[in-house]
């Protein structure tokens, strides 16, 4: 058996365990949210892209309520399947928190920017315009600010922290989970380059686009905030000096420091507590399901 053969014949046992993961943890629950892979067409690429929409269990059975959203984002070399496959547990705290959560594809290493070189990778304008706009079209959602929640993990940490700074007349709730909040960090790594120039030639805007950069424009109490990053992890160091920054600049927000790693361990033990923190924020501005 050729090894490539064997590599399918894994993938394929691999999801299927996944899958009856799901099915069971729904049926033990008694509930049963709904996993949807949907195509949206993105006028800023020109092509179909790919995302995962969760709805939970009661969205099929109260069908006059309007829910809140949850955008979560993948990191460096994943794509919208990331959460659903590696976390399959995420269907599960949709029904706990009656939210619908919704995975976009923010394609390899976009680092969640419209590229100023490189006219097929336009994520800023995909994620936070055009699937927003999908999602509040196609389903049940509460259009607004306070309905809408962005939080991602590494590239997708600095990407949810990034668009919900600079669209906060969509998002008003954000958190990032291991961020690499300074794309400065290593300017010859994780692609970034290929999007915004070298760093030696445009070093102006890799620095604006930087989240660590971006907080003095970021009004008190505009948004809801929480970081969350393990003290392994090697963009520690800077997910600390962004907690500093934010109490420098007097912006409100939770940090969350443990022990943990660069990992998807980490990831699946912290989304939990940040969809908790999302939950109260739309149970504080009276926006969940009654």
């Amino acid at each position: 058996m050729s090894e490539l053969v064997l590599f399918w014949q894994i993938y394929f046992m691999k999801q299927l365990i996944l899958l009856g993961a799901i099915w069971l943890a729904s049926v033990l629950s008694g509930r049963a949210a709904t996993v949807d892979t949907v195509q949206i067409f993105s006028e800023a690429m020109q092509r179909e892209i790919r995302a995962v929409v969760i709805t939970p269990d009661k969205y099929r059975k109260a069908e006059s309520v309007q829910f809140p959203v949850v955008y979560l984002l993948h990191g460096y070399s994943g794509d919208y399947a990331d959460w659903i496959t590696k976390v399959p547990n995420i269907a599960w705290l949709a029904d706990r928190h009656d939210i619908i959560l919704v995975c976009p594809d923010g394609g390899f290493d976009s680092w969640y920017l419209d590229s100023s070189v490189n006219d097929s990778s336009q994520y800023e304008t995909h994620v936070a315009q055009e699937v927003v706009s999908f999602v509040d079209e196609h389903y049940r959602t509460l259009a607004q600010p306070t309905g809408r929640a962005i939080t991602g993990l590494s590239m997708g940490g600095h990407g949810a922290l990034f668009l919900a700074i600079r669209h906060t007349d969509t998002f008003g709730v954000a958190g990032s989970m291991s961020g690499g909040v300074d794309l400065t960090y290593n300017v010859n790594n994780w692609g970034i380059k290929d999007h915004l120039g070298a760093y030696e030639e445009k070093p102006l805007r890799w620095d604006s686009l930087s989240v660590v950069n971006m907080i003095s424009t970021l009004p008190p109490n505009q948004l809801a905030l929480i970081i969350d990053c393990g003290t392994d992890d090697f963009f520690f160091r800077i997910n600390q000096q962004l907690h500093q920054i934010l109490l420098d600049h007097q912006i409100s927000h939770d940090y969350i420091v443990r022990p943990g790693a660069h990992n998807w361990d980490y990831w699946s033990n912290a989304i939990a507590y940040q969809l908790l923190f999302f939950s109260e924020f739309f149970e504080k501005h009276k926006v969940t399901s009654p």
